[in-house]
This record gives C-alpha cells, sequence and structure tokens, in this order.
C-alpha cells in the first residue's frame, strides 16, 4: 500500500527553537573574567560592544538595541554609555584593553563610561579602518 509521507519541516523546527533556548540562558549567566579586551564599534546608527578574554574568544556582547533602545535613539552617545555599562558590569572586569572602530557619535561616550566604571585600563587603541584611497565613496546626501 502507499507509505506515509514523513513531514519534513517538524523537527527542524523543534531543534531551532531549543537553540534559541538555549542562548538565551547562556547569555544570562555570562562567563566572569578579570582580564580582557574590550571591543567598541561605533557606527553612525548603532554602538556595538564586546568583551573577549586575552585569547580573543567573546565572553559578552550588548549592543544599543539589546540595552532596550529603538531606532534613532540607538545612536545617541547616552546609548552608548549605557551599553559600555552594561557589558563591564555582567563582566567584573578588573584590567582591559580597549580597541575602538568607527567614528558614531556612541565612541566618545562609551569611552568615558568605561573609564569611570573602575577598570583599569592598559591601552587605548584606534583601530579605525582607513582606506588607503581605495573604493569610491557613496555620492554626498542633498537634503
Amino acid at each position: 500500500m502507499a507509505k506515509a509521507i514523513p513531514k519534513i519541516g517538524s523537527r527542524k523546527k523543534a531543534r531551532i527553537g531549543l537553540r534559541r533556548n538555549a542562548r538565551f540562558s547562556l547569555r544570562n549567566s555570562a562567563r566572569r573574567i578579570t582580564k580582557g579586551v574590550i571591543h567598541v564599534q561605533a557606527s553612525f546608527n548603532n554602538t556595538i560592544i564586546t568583551v573577549t578574554d586575552p585569547q580573543g574568544r567573546v565572553v559578552f556582547w550588548s549592543s544599543a538595541g539589546t540595552c532596550g533602545f529603538k531606532s534613532s535613539r540607538k545612536a545617541s552617545p547616552y546609548a552608548g554609555q549605557r551599553t559600555a555599562v552594561d557589558a563591564i558590569r555582567t563582566v567584573g572586569l578588573q584590567r582591559a584593553e580597549v580597541m575602538v572602530k568607527g567614528a558614531g557619535s556612541g565612541r566618545d561616550a562609551a569611552l568615558r563610561a568605561i573609564a569611570k566604571s573602575g577598570v583599569r585600563l592598559s591601552c587605548i587603541r584606534d583601530v579605525t579602518p582607513m582606506p588607503h584611497n581605495g573604493c569610491r565613496p557613496p555620492k554626498k546626501r542633498r537634503l
């Protein structure tokens, strides 16, 4: 007689749901380290802060969007400050290097928040990529 045709998508959806729940449980209990590297990526639309251990493995990350800011508020200096405080408080850093990338408005506010948080900074590096006259930039906006 005719064989029953198995459903294709049912197992995959269950697996994705389990993975999503596991990710949130891992994020709530972030690993605590004393020494690490803080990467600040400040674009014109958002500020993303990633905390890694000295080997470069990601321990915790935070962005203005995950801190509860939406749309144009993500680009504000206050959002950058809150993002930095959230990342440092969760991980519990004592000594760190800071790598700053980008020229967004949250850049200076995030650096100020990191300095005030009590973390001893060994160095602050600007790793913003600069072209050696590479690609042609987009045309200027006319408002």
